[in-house]
């Protein structure tokens, strides 16, 4: 390979806009990218990296960007886990709220505790702030 070969395969780095068709785009982005490079990947997997994905990324358009702010996905992918990553330029940390039946949105930190067994996190960055869940390969 020399140094100006253009890479092969899917990208493991999405960029979007924060804009609420974000979710969707990053849907189909994990699909893609999960299913090209872990083929033996298992249905219930791919789903929970969807999910899990979905929810970072809403939850980063809805209260990490204003009008014309980016957000950046990231993916890595091992024998054991997938790492998701989504980067904003908000530093306002995700937060549990109370439970409720009553509201229909609030849910996604209890999503992820489900999927990712308390394995996520959020981490300031020189311009805003990741939010990262491992969801483990079963």
């Amino acid at each position: 390979m020399t140094c100006c070969s253009p890479p092969t395969g899917t990208p493991n780095v999405l960029l979007l806009a924060g804009a609420i068709e974000s979710a969707a785009h990053a849907r189909d982005f994990v699909r893609t990218y999960v299913c090209e490079t872990s083929p033996t990947a298992s249905g219930t997997h791919l789903d929970d990296v969807t999910l899990v994905t979905s929810e970072l990324v809403t939850n980063s358009y809805r209260y990490g960007t204003e009008p014309g702010d980016m957000i950046r996905v990231v993916l890595h992918i091992d024998d054991a886990r997938t790492r998701v990553e989504v980067y904003d330029p908000v530093r306002r940390r995700p937060r549990h709220r109370p439970e409720s039946t009553d509201r229909t949105r609030g849910h996604g930190l209890f999503i992820l505790d489900a999927v990712c067994g308390g394995m996520w996190g959020c981490e300031d960055q020189p311009f805003g702030k990741c939010v990262w869940a491992e969801i483990p390969c079963r």
